[in-house]
C-alpha cells in the first residue's frame, strides 16, 4: 500500500485549480442563454405572433396563438433568465419541456442530424436539463441575491 504525500505545492495548485470551478456554468448559461433568447426574439420580431402561430398550426399544436405566445415568452424570458442566473432550474424545466415538444413535433421525423434532424434540440434539452437539476453555478445572479448569507 502506498502512502500518499502532498506538499504544500500540489496544495496551491489544487487550489488555484478550484477557483476556476466557480467559472465552470458560465459559458455554457452565456451560449444556452443567448440561443434561447435569439431565437425567442425572432419568433417575435421576425416572424411575428401571427407568424410564428402560422408554424405551430402546420405542426399540429392545438391552439396555435396561444402555443406560440407560451413558446416566445418562454424563451425570451427562460433565455434571459438562464443568462443571468436568476431563476435558472425553473427556465432550464420550462425549456427543457419545450426541446422535448419541438423533438417529438419538429424533429424527430427528420432523423438525428441537422439540418433536418433533433440533434441541436438535443443539445439543448440536455442544457436545460443540466441548468434544472444543478442550477446556474457559483458565478450567478441567483448566487449574488438569494444565496449569500449576511455575515454578522
Amino acid at each position: 500500500m502506498t502512502d500518499l504525500h502532498f506538499s504544500t505545492a500540489d496544495y496551491g495548485a489544487a487550489t488555484r485549480l478550484g477557483q476556476f470551478a466557480k467559472w465552470g456554468m458560465v459559458p455554457i448559461r452565456f451560449v444556452v442563454g443567448l440561443v434561447f433568447l435569439l431565437h425567442g426574439g425572432q419568433k417575435l420580431f421576425v416572424f411575428g405572433l401571427a407568424g410564428t402561430a402560422d408554424i405551430m398550426g402546420k405542426l399540429g399544436l392545438p391552439l396555435p396563438a396561444l402555443c406560440a405566445a407560451i413558446v416566445i415568452a418562454v424563451e425570451l424570458l427562460g433565455g434571459l433568465a438562464i443568462l443571468l442566473g436568476a431563476f435558472t432550474r425553473l427556465a432550464g424545466a420550462l425549456l427543457a419541456f419545450e426541446m422535448l415538444v419541438a423533438i417529438f413535433v419538429a424533429r424527430l421525423h427528420g432523423g438525428f442530424f441537422a439540418p433536418y434532424g433533433y440533434e441541436f434540440e438535443l443539445t439543448l434539452l440536455a442544457a436545460c436539463l443540466t441548468f434544472a437539476l444543478s442550477g446556474p453555478g457559483q458565478l450567478s445572479l441567483e448566487e449574488m441575491l438569494w444565496r449569500r448569507s449576511p455575515k454578522t
